[in-house]
């Protein structure tokens, strides 16, 4: 009987409390696993971003489709809003995608904005280091990334365009103190 005597208490105790809040995740915490892709997840962590639709798998059925011009118009709307001249951005990517897809060094040269962002870090200084580390710049992931994005389909914050899942990322830059003239080059290859 005095063991119930002390539960009681503590049932009651128990009952009347109020559970603890779960705790805030760390600022540096990576993102829930949803199954999103790298992309979506980015995008849903990041207030400043604006995710673009997934691309999915391109079939005859597509082209008759009346929706595909309508994801490259909101992929430009996107770019409009945050970055400025759609149009700009889409003749680069093209360019760019057209260069590396069909391996012209020169090209890819004229897309690229030095000193070129890549991996680990590093910076390229100008187009002869670019041509001389190539291949190390222009793996077969970039390539892979690069000829599957379709510009409909690109990511787009206010750091720019991205191709892939970040190989490659393009931004513009301006050109004169009321930012009237800009050119939009690839800032980041990795």
């Amino acid at each position: 009987m005095r063991t119930m005597a002390y539960l009681v208490p503590v049932l009651l105790l128990a009952a009347c409390s109020q559970p603890a809040p779960p705790p805030e995740p760390a600022a540096d915490a990576p993102p829930p696993m949803t199954g999103a892709t790298p992309a979506e997840a980015a995008a849903s962590t990041r207030p400043d971003a604006v995710a673009a639709p997934q691309a999915a798998a391109a079939t005859p059925a597509d082209a008759a489709n009346p929706a595909a011009p309508a994801a490259a118009d909101d992929a430009r709307a996107r770019i409009e809003t945050l970055l400025g001249d759609a149009a700009q951005y889409e003749k680069v990517f093209t360019a760019f995608k057209t260069a590396v897809v069909g391996g012209d060094r020169a090209a890819v040269v004229e897309e690229v904005r030095f000193p070129l962002n890549i991996s680990g870090g590093r910076k390229i200084t100008g187009p002869g280091e670019f041509q001389r580390n190539y291949e190390k710049i222009i793996t077969p992931a970039v390539v892979k990334a690069v000829s599957a994005q379709d510009f409909g389909t690109v990511f787009v914050n206010q750091q720019g365009v991205m191709i892939g899942d970040g190989q490659v990322w393009l931004n513009g830059q301006c050109l004169d103190k009321a930012c009237t003239r800009t050119e939009v080059k690839v800032i980041t290859i990795q």
